[in-house]
């Protein structure tokens, strides 16, 4: 009986805390050890939250700027940037108080402080304060999560060369920003710093930004940074980044190698690298354990999240890709509810991703490129934003939305978005895929008008030619 189990939760994170809630509510005996005064993880404390309200403040700035368009003009923007710091501080504040509050109401035992391995069932926590206890369970769930990836090349002993983490901080407004990486953090925090005043230069070695996803998704999207970043350099890597001694210089001096050889050198106030994350996989004690850690650091888990130790589950970033907070949720949640006896798997049809850029860029389920590269007969419904009244009416024309459809039995195996708001319309595409809804059925659910979510439906439409605002008739 889940009354009967007592289990602790490592790491106070989405994927953490969702689970240690979930116990409780069962009646499971749960503590749930971080670091932190309060459970939250990196994703509020120095990632999801605090990213997405500078995020905010920035598309204002930008809808302020594009506010001479429609005839209204602002002053320039005077930023106070300790208050700013204040603001996104108290948002973080307020959200892991708030889980603080959930914790104890839910009567689950939070101890501040970092967990080790005795044994498979028994945990050495060093408390906040310094002190040591042991604590047996009967099950323990790791929710570790992950940190900034390391490039040795770039290593440098200087506040100037940034982590996300650093970025986040806002220390100050840099005159120039590097980005190392133009995936979704880089691209996320650039587009923060460059709506505050600094001029951004983004460095990806790959032909592309964010990596992964679809080309015309990202199009719009890379249009849009051009105007709002100083450059971005494609098929380029950063050989190597020292500070700068010349002219009693005090920046970071930067060399870049193109793929066609050339060698170029640039200097910055800061720079921020962001390659990806690392799995926190190295925990102390874990080799007395059966749990087993693959090449990549990513623990081994089956569909219930239960590792090569029976003793011991895994979620999250700890356990592999994609690496996102609400995967992680719900692999808790799974993993909870294996522990309670109940015949789950975590196995879903589709994750969904966003970028939270202007515009934002989401998508699930298959992609065209994944299509493309697995050779599957897939047919590609689109339906332009310029098409869209309320898309227009809002002065964001460049959106685009698109379904990829099973020709054979018009189910809907893939949605991606890019625009204004993509990452709040993407849920139906994932309950679309989730119920293996057919076109015909997102084609005759009634949308809203006006509304950019109608995009979906006409992009159904679409696939039958019959988009009530396109014409483009379906070929024989």
């Amino acid at each position: 009986m889940p009354e009967s189990i007592n289990i602790a939760v490592v790491g106070g994170g989405p994927g953490g805390y969702a689970a240690a809630f979930l116990a409780a509510d069962l009646g499971m005996t749960v503590t749930l050890i971080d670091p932190e005064l309060n459970p939250g993880g990196v994703c509020l404390y120095r990632g999801c939250i605090p990213s997405k309200a500078l995020l905010h403040v920035a598309k204002l700035i930008e809808e302020s700027e594009q506010a001479k368009n429609w005839g209204i003009d602002f002053a320039a923007p005077k930023i106070d940037l300790a208050r700013l710091r204040s603001w996104k501080e108290g948002v973080v504040k307020k959200l892991t108080g708030g889980l603080g509050i959930l914790s104890k109401q839910r009567k689950v035992k939070y101890v501040q402080g970092r967990a080790a391995f005795e044994n498979s069932t028994t945990l050495r926590v060093t408390k906040s304060d310094g002190s040591e206890e042991s604590l047996t369970f009967d099950r323990i769930i790791l929710a570790t999560g992950s940190r900034p990836a390391i490039v040795p090349t770039l290593k440098l002993d200087t506040p100037r060369m940034m982590d996300s983490t650093g970025a986040l901080n806002l220390e100050d407004i840099p005159g120039t920003l590097l980005v190392v990486g133009g995936g979704y953090i880089g691209l996320e925090l650039g587009s923060v710093y460059a709506a505050l005043g600094t001029r951004v230069t983004v460095v990806e070695m790959l032909p592309g930004l964010l990596p992964g996803a679809d080309r015309d998704l990202v199009l719009p999207l890379h249009k849009r940074l051009e105007k709002l970043f100083d450059s971005i350099l494609l098929n380029t890597t950063v050989a190597s980044v020292i500070l700068d001694n010349k002219d009693e210089g005090t920046g970071l001096r930067a060399t870049f190698k193109a793929q066609d050889g050339k060698v170029q050198e640039k200097v910055f106030d800061r720079v921020l690298v962001s390659v990806g994350r690392k799995p926190n996989s190295e925990i102390p004690g874990l080799e007395k354990t059966g749990v087993t850690v693959g090449p990549k650091g990513f623990i081994t888990v089956n569909k219930q999240l239960q590792t090569t130790d029976s003793s011991i589950y895994a979620i999250g970033d700890v356990v592999g890709e994609p690496m996102l907070a609400h995967k992680a949720m719900h692999e808790g949640r799974t993993a909870v509810e294996a522990i309670g006896g109940h015949k789950v798997a975590f196995e879903p049809n589709a994750i969904p991703a966003v970028v939270f850029t202007d515009p934002e860029v989401a998508w699930c389920g298959l992609t065209e490129t994944q299509a493309q590269n697995e050779n599957r007969d897939v047919k590609v419904a689109k339906f332009p934003w310029a098409a869209s009244g309320r898309a227009v009416a809002i002065d964001r024309p460049e959106g685009l939305t698109k379904l990829l459809i099973d020709p054979h039995t018009e189910r809907v195996l893939g949605v991606g978005i890019v625009g204004a708001g993509a990452g709040e319309m993407i849920a139906e595409g994932v309950l679309a895929i989730e119920m293996a809804a057919l076109a015909k059925d997102v084609a005759l659910t009634i949308h809203p008008h006006p509304t950019l979510s109608e995009t979906v439906m006409e992009s159904a439409e679409v696939f039958f030619g019959t988009s009530t605002d396109i014409y483009r008739p379906k070929r024989a």
